[in-house]
Order: C-alpha cells, then structure tokens, then sequence
C-alpha cells in the first residue's frame, strides 16, 4: 500500500477547523446585525459588508478547501496506488494556502480592500496566491492517476482530476478578468463563476468523497458505474452553462439566458441520476448509518438532491422573479454550502481521521455535533426560504421596501438565535470530536461501522482498493 502522508491529512484537517469555526462567527455576527444594526458601529472590520465577505471566503476557501485537501492526502495514494508528488511540496502548499490566501484574504478584507464580486471578494494580490497554489495542487495530486491506464481510474479519481483542472482554469475567469472587463461582460463572466465555484470546485470534489466513502465503509461496489460516469460528463457539461441564470431579466442576451435555464432544468435531472446511484450503493447501510462518516455523507446526499432540485426552480423565469434577491437565495445557498458540501467535507473528514493512528477521536461530540448542524442547517433553510417567499409577494404587491424589512424580522430572529447558534454549537462540538478523546480512537470505531464482511459480489477489480480503503 503506498504512504499516506497522515500528517498533511491532520494539518490541512485542523487548519479546516479553526477556519470554520472562525467563517461561522462571522456569518454569526452578520446574522445578528441585521436584528442589531449598531451592532459594532464605530468599528470597521464589523462593518456588515466585510463580515460577510469574510464568512462566504472563508466557508469556501478555508474550511471547504483545507479539508478537501486533507481528504486527497488521504484519498489519492490509495485510488491511483501511488504516493502524492512530494512531501516538501505538501508543505509549501499547506503554507501558502493557510498563510498566503486565507490570512491576508481575511486581514485585507477586514481592512476594507476586496473585490465586489460575489464569491471571488479576496483582492487581486490574494487571487494571484491562489492561482499558484491550484496550479501547485495539480502537480500533487494529478501525476499519480495518470502513472496507470483510464480503465484503473475510480469514479472518485475522475471526479478530482475534473476538480483539479477546471478550477485551475475557471477561477481566473472569475475572479480576475472581471477586473478588466466592464459592463454586462463583466458580469457574466462573474455570473459564470458564481456557479463554476460550486459546479467545478466544491460539487466535483464533495462527489468524490461520496464516491469514495460509501463503498470503503459499506465494502459494496457503487450500484452502477455507467451511471456514475453519466452523471460525471453530465455535470462538467452543463455546469459552465448555469451562470447565466443568475442573470434572467438582465441585459445578457436572451439566448444565453434561456441556454442557462434549459442547461440548469438537466442539471437537475442530472443530480436525481446521481443521487440514486449513492442511494442503491447505500442500500443495507440504514437511513441513519452507524458510522459518522457514512452519516454525514448520507446527509449531503440527500442535501444535494434537494437544492439541486431547488436550484432547477429558481433558474425558471416564473419562479425567478418571485424569489430573486429575497432571503430564499439566502437559504438555498447554505443549503448548498452548508449542507451538500460541508457534510460532505465532513463526512471525508472523519473517514481519514478514523484512520490516523495517532490523531484524537470523541465519537460523543462527533455525534453530538452532527445532529446540532442538521437541527441548525433545517431550521435555517425553512426560515429563509418562508422569508423569501413573503418578501417576494410584497414586492410583487408594491408594497413599500420598509414594510419587508419589518415583515422580515421574525425569520431573521429565527436564524439568528436559533439557526446561527445552533450551526455554531454544531461545529463547536465537531471541532471537540476530532481534537479531544483517545489517541487512534477512530480505528476502534471503524469496527462499528456499517458493513463488517466485504459483500460476495464486489468486483473482483475494485476489491483490492476497497481492502486498501478499508
């Protein structure tokens, strides 16, 4: 079995958490000054604007990316049989990603210099850093696939080298030509990356661990490969195709406009394809699986196929115009990102650290701390979007912008108090699970684990990486 370097896989897993739990106390704080406007008045780093642009880049670059990274040191030696390119390079690029990206992103952010570009507010000096970084990423992870032919790759392997390349190729789209490109372009090359973001980076490398972790912990083959290689090609397709929709009644185009409501109306056809596919290969698993890590991915299943499914509605011009720029957008990309990805993250972050010999282990808080996020998450997606849809029949009303505000109080009271806290208390108590307990406690734990004896018809292909996984 190649090395898997444990230590980068820990050192990208606690970078994760502390930029969570830090990206959360910012959401947290924006939450509350809605209620509370004064709320840090008089203090500019707590200005409502940079909080946010805080929380949204740290939630994707700094928690999402650290442990997507620590799940490849964990995942990529043991798909493709080989050791990731270099360890020296390991380091350089947990450096450059924790102290050259997330750092002076948040110190320059906090200051007042960013970029107004959803998703992409790092400023241009930062971009450069994260350009180096994906390119220094591609060179760790994607030489080993390719030492052997295409019929070795699994479905995981295809998904991360999709991740690897298209990120590295859409990302300066997004965050850096908007600069120099005025107007409406402008914009839909921003568009473009709005959903690149999720489509091409956090989606691919999300599916990967769901692809990866089911059949390690159930020992089963996934249900059936042509359809995992449908819903793959189908996804880096019409994907870049979406942005647009972020667009509809705008200036672009009609063309591109309807091309990103039909491409967005597949997609979602695309996503029930794939959900079936992780279903059936769960199937004897359980609803609520005893092992952590398969619960959070069974989770983000299920999480997935909803705000895919939400997401096809809202690209239709009829509900477009309801819901556009009301609290429903709100609550549907937590849903995204909080829910598909993040437990999907987590899912593939308690599955390596189960089997770091030496790292600590709390199944209690790990526990605790999975039903604390999925009470928080519910309860904050059902408010948002109940908001949304008054404030979107106000404003159809002609009602004045005032009377929203007011009517919106409630729900934001709700998220607030009770969504907020208990998201945070959530990640608090998933923190202490995989930084307190026994050393090597998570390997007692596998043993508990759903699917103890490898099932008879697993392929004979696959089975020695699922004995390697395992």
């Amino acid at each position: 079995m190649p090395r898997v370097e444990t230590t980068l896989v820990h050192a990208h897993g606690i970078a994760a958490l502390v930029t969570l739990l830090l990206s959360i106390s910012f959401g947290i704080i924006a939450a509350f000054q809605l209620l509370y406007p004064d709320l840090g008045a008089g203090v500019s780093w707590l200005s409502w604007g940079r909080v946010r642009y805080s929380h949204t880049q740290g939630i994707m670059l700094g928690w999402l990316g650290n442990a997507f990274l620590a799940f490849l040191y964990h995942a990529v030696p043991i798909l493709s049989g080989r050791p990731v390119t270099s360890v020296a390079l390991g380091r350089w690029l947990f450096a450059l990603w924790n102290f050259a990206v997330m750092l002076p992103g948040w110190v320059l952010v906090l200051s007042g210099v960013s970029q107004p570009l959803e998703w992409a507010e790092f400023p241009l000096v930062v971009d450069g850093f994260v350009v180096i970084a994906l390119v220094m990423a591609a060179v760790q992870f994607l030489p080993p696939f390719f030492t052997r032919g295409l019929e070795y790759l699994y479905v995981s392997s295809w998904y991360i080298i999709g991740a690897l390349v298209f990120t590295l190729l859409s990302y300066p789209m997004g965050n850096i030509a908007p600069e120099f490109v005025a107007g409406a372009a402008g914009a839909a090359f921003s568009g473009l990356w709005i959903h690149d973001a999720v489509g091409l980076f956090v989606t691919p490398l999300a599916l990967a661990i769901l692809y990866y972790v089911i059949p390690a912990v159930t020992r089963r083959p996934i249900y059936s490969h042509f359809l995992s290689m449908l819903g793959f090609w189908l996804l880096f397709f019409l994907y870049p195709l979406n942005g647009t929709h972020h667009y509809v009644f705008s200036v672009i185009p009609m063309s591109a406009q309807l091309t990103a409501i039909t491409a967005s109306a597949l997609l979602g056809v695309t996503v029930v394809i794939v959900v079936a596919n992780l279903v059936l290969s769960m199937r004897g698993a359980g609803f609520l699986p005893r092992d952590p890590g398969l619960r959070f991915v069974a989770a983000s299943t299920w999480f997935y196929l909803i705000v895919s499914i939400q997401g096809s509605m809202q690209a239709q011009m009829a509900v477009n115009q309801t819901v556009h720029f009301t609290d429903w957008v709100v609550g549907h990309s937590h849903l995204a990102m909080l829910g598909f990805a993040s437990f999907a993250a987590a899912g593939g972050l308690v599955h390596a650290w189960q089997r770091i010999p030496w790292a600590r282990y709390n199944a209690r808080a790990i526990d605790v701390g999975y039903w604390l996020v999925v009470a928080g998450l519910v309860l904050m997606v059902v408010d948002l979007t109940a908001a949304g849809l008054m404030q979107g029949r106000l404003w159809a009303s002609g009602a004045p912008w005032s009377e929203s505000v007011q009517a919106s109080r409630p729900y934001w009271i709700v998220r607030a108090h009770g969504a907020a806290l208990l998201l945070g208390a959530g990640f608090i108590s998933f923190f202490v699970g995989l930084t307190t307990g026994a050393r090597g406690g998570g390997l007692a734990a596998i043993e508990h684990g759903a699917g103890v004896e490898a099932a008879g018809h697993v392929a004979s292909r696959l089975a020695p990486v699922l004995e390697r996984v395992s």
